[in-house]
């Protein structure tokens, strides 16, 4: 599908599986911010809507505009976080090269835990976006870190 030109309901109609769709409070800042950081692709970005997809899972990011009729937006906090205890796992993300480019990037997200090899066969890092969302990028353990 070429997620640059497709119409909201050809690509609606193409949904599939677990969707995944974030509330945010600035689109474009966010979507560059995962570009650079974690090389997702965004696609179609305006100030209310973008498709991003990593490899191939696909997921939208809408602002609070585009929400004027649905019930979930009076549940949307007019100030702190949004997307408290939502961790967004990257299985196919570097954590120690999304930490660099987080730190560097000029969007104002946390290090929430610095990347670490985890009990559970994994090395991750937390990083917190304005918004609130914890994207945890990782990826499996050598078999030298497993076994240091």
């Amino acid at each position: 599908m070429d997620y640059e030109k497709v119409n909201a309901v050809d690509f609606g109609r193409s949904l599939k599986g677990i969707g995944l769709n974030l509330l945010v409070s600035d689109v474009v800042r966010l979507a560059d911010f995962l570009r650079d950081v974690f090389a997702m692709q965004a696609h179609q970005v305006t100030a209310d809507f973008a498709i991003l997809t990593y490899g191939d899972q696909v997921f939208q990011l809408h602002s609070d505009a585009t929400y004027h009729s649905n019930p979930l937006l009076g549940l949307v906090p007019e100030a702190g976080a949004r997307g408290g205890g939502l961790e967004i796992r990257l299985y196919d993300s570097d954590p120690d090269k999304a930490v660099k480019a987080a730190i560097n990037h000029t969007y104002d997200a946390s290090v929430l835990q610095h990347p670490a090899n985890k009990p559970h066969g994994l090395r991750e890092a937390y990083i917190l976006c304005e918004d609130g969302y914890a994207w945890v990028p990782s990826r499996p353990l050598t078999d030298a870190e497993i076994n240091d």
